[in-house]
């Protein structure tokens, strides 16, 4: 099935559905998300089984604030998916796709700990990658640029934002 067909097909349940470039993308409600993504997955005719991300984007100033993305793969029919939900700036929570599917796990920790995004029913929302005692979402464009410390006695070199050229 090619990208236009896939498109057409995703349409008729998904209105808010998307080619460009040869990518298809659904955008759904964050209540409507597990449902989705089921529907992606036990459709047949589909087979989207495979969730090989989830990341996110930031966008401050706009609302919604955030966008949480999910690609999904068939690897029967050779064609993928990506799924969006739009989150609000002062609740960035949406459910955990772990239950539908395993791969969900380390992806949606990776995504809470660079951008704060709560992924609701998580069997285990924790930092995975930066320290537990670190604060703060590094990947949010509200964090603060980190300076770089050297190796040389007193010295530093100030994040890129701070630079006098």
């Amino acid at each position: 099935m090619s990208p236009e067909e896939l498109a057409l097909r995703l349409r008729e349940r998904f209105p808010d559905t998307l080619l460009a470039r040869g990518e298809v993308t659904v955008v759904v409600d964050r209540g409507e998300l597990l449902a989705a993504l089921a529907a992606l997955r036990d459709d047949p005719d589909l087979s989207l089984r495979f969730l090989s991300s989830v990341t996110a984007t930031d966008h401050p100033g706009s609302e919604p604030r955030f966008w949480v993305a999910y690609e999904l793969r068939s690897l029967e029919h050779r064609h993928r998916v990506r799924v969006k939900v739009g989150l609000p700036g002062e609740d960035p929570r949406v459910p955990s796709a772990v239950p539908l599917f395993p791969t969900a796990d380390w992806h949606e920790r990776e995504t809470y700990d660079f951008f704060g995004i709560v992924f609701e029913g998580h069997p285990n929302l924790a930092r995975i990658l930066l320290p537990d005692g670190w604060e703060g979402h590094p990947l949010r464009k509200d964090e603060p640029l980190g300076g770089v410390d050297t190796r040389y006695e007193g010295a530093f070199i100030p994040p890129v934002d701070e630079r006098i050229p």
